[in-house]
């Protein structure tokens, strides 16, 4: 059942499946019915839905907000806190940057499911800080997004926002900062922006900018990299793991073009990717596996005992499930590599940082047993489950239903994956935001470069501390901190998709 669901919450439906609890009275309120049917679904597929308390000491109808989505979001933030993870002392879903709020759970209007079918409405642009508080960067731009279209690049330093400057660009420790939440307003949920940029030259220009529909292309840069002695690098940055239709006319003309001009070595630069659909996750793992993985195991997903047990009446009503459907014995629910194009390396090297998650990590985990992987940059978000979208009304609801393990039963990395360490070999070091995407003096990428000329990663930073004024020179946690702070409106997950719903 490959996985992802649509199913459109009708009044009596949810009554339906409320009166099975007779403490549930119905109600004319559409918002009191949604709030049910979060409730109801999360006790349904909920990967740890046996964490979950009862309706009556949940009261889904007491959760309140600004509007209905916020009312919503706080509904499933609570959701979010009850299965503690055994290593922690924490929930599961327990978010540093903003502790009670939900780390993978969510509920939207639509909006995540359009992005990752390639089409946006922003500027087409992030922010991020460098070596600094005050060092206010371009992190990426999206090619004919409307920072595009302007000639905003990658590394170019914000001076000003909405006529703020200085002081008031600068960090302020959390997510709750003004200054941050000023940031994230102006770039994420705002229709107009003006700024001023600064470029390497360092020279200024002033752009104003309104948000613009574009498509994704999630192949930002690629480029081959002469390392002497016959190697030579393939280096490609993939922000998001849109549909499949989307994303692989990109790969295949990037691996193609590899493959052509006879790259030893790979350098995947995942840093920003929040990831998206998992058969495009596949079909990237495809791509880079060597031939002697194909036919071999890639990866399991494993669901709620309840839903292995065939316990699915909301679902069930939805959609024509067979029994035993949710099995990790059932052959949808694991997936074998099929080996895609002709590149055939034995090493790749994932640039990652703290915005690097699910999707990006499960096309990591994939590899690990088959190939020799290397990360660099920093630890990764950390989120080894994914979701399948289920419509209520005019929402969709996302909430962990699946783990995947990888062919050696590896997953659970829900402290993410630490370049450096035992697990995960390679170097940890800061994402240099001041270099263009593909020059080989930025740091992380600079890294790999040495590894293949010389077999090591070399053992110091070469990164530039340039401070001005009063400005605090982040560490490796501090920059990764700050990097989850301005990149929480960013999504984050893994989806299946193949609906199922009945005619």
């Amino acid at each position: 059942m490959k996985k992802i669901f649509y199913p459109l919450i009708l009044a009596c439906v949810v009554i339906a499946s409320c009166s099975k609890d007779k403490k549930i009275t119905p109600s004319n309120s559409t918002l009191d019915l949604i709030k049910d049917s979060v409730y109801l679904y999360a006790k349904e597929t909920y990967y740890w839905n046996k964490d979950l308390p009862s309706y009556d000491a949940f009261k889904p109808r007491s959760f309140t907000g600004a509007n209905d989505i916020d009312a919503l979001s706080t509904e499933v933030d609570a959701l979010s806190q009850y299965a503690i993870n055994p290593e922690t002392g924490k929930p599961y879903e327990y978010y540093t940057p903003s502790p009670g709020y939900a780390k993978y759970s969510f509920i939207d209007d639509g909006s995540v499911s359009g992005e990752l079918n390639g089409q946006k409405g922003d500027f087409g642009f992030a922010p991020a800080y460098g070596d600094t508080n005050d060092d206010l960067r371009v992190k990426y731009v999206y090619p004919g997004s409307p920072a595009d279209v302007k000639g905003i690049k990658r590394g170019y330093k914000i001076i000003t926002i909405n006529n703020r400057t200085g002081s008031g660009l600068t960090y302020d420790g959390n997510t709750s900062g003004a200054n941050v939440n000023f940031i994230v307003n102006a770039y994420a949920n705002s229709s107009n922006i003006t700024m001023t940029l600064q470029k390497p030259d360092n020279t200024t220009f002033d752009v104003t900018m309104a948000t613009g529909n574009y498509t994704v292309n999630p192949v930002l840069a690629t480029k081959v990299i002469d390392a002497g002695n016959d190697r030579k690098i393939g280096y490609i940055v993939f922000n998001s793991f849109t549909s499949l239709d989307n994303a692989k006319p990109k790969l295949d003309a990037a691996f193609s073009d590899f493959v052509t001009q006879g790259i030893t070595d790979l350098v995947v630069d995942l840093r920003y990717n929040g990831g998206g659909y998992v058969n495009t996750a596949e079909y990237l793992s495809d791509l880079i596996s060597p031939s002697s993985a194909n036919g071999s195991l890639m990866y399991t997903s494993y669901y709620n005992q309840d839903l292995q047990n065939d316990k699915h009446p909301l679902l069930s009503s939805q959609f024509n499930i067979t029994k035993g459907e949710f099995l990790p014995t059932n052959p949808e629910n694991f997936k074998n590599f099929n080996k895609a194009g002709s590149l055939n390396i034995s090493k790749v090297f994932f640039i990652v940082t703290n915005s690097t998650a699910s999707a990006s990590e499960l096309t990591i985990n994939n590899l690990i047993p088959k190939m020799d992987v290397k990360l660099i940059g920093g630890i990764s978000y950390g989120k080894p489950v994914g979701f399948f979208a289920i419509d209520i009304n005019k929402y969709q609801l996302y909430v962990p239903q699946f783990e995947t393990k990888n062919s050696a039963g590896n997953g659970g990395y829900y402290a993410g994956m630490e370049p450096g360490s035992q697990k995960y070999p390679g170097k940890k070091d800061y994402d240099d935001v001041t270099k263009e995407f593909g020059d080989p003096t930025e740091i992380l990428l600079k890294y790999a470069i040495n590894y293949v000329k010389t077999g090591v990663f070399s053992t110091t930073s070469t990164r530039v501390q340039s401070l001005s004024n009063n400005a605090k020179v982040f560490s490796i946690d501090e920059a990764n901190k700050a990097g989850l702070d301005m990149d929480r409106k960013q999504f984050k997950g893994m989806i299946f998709n193949h609906p199922k719903a009945k005619k």
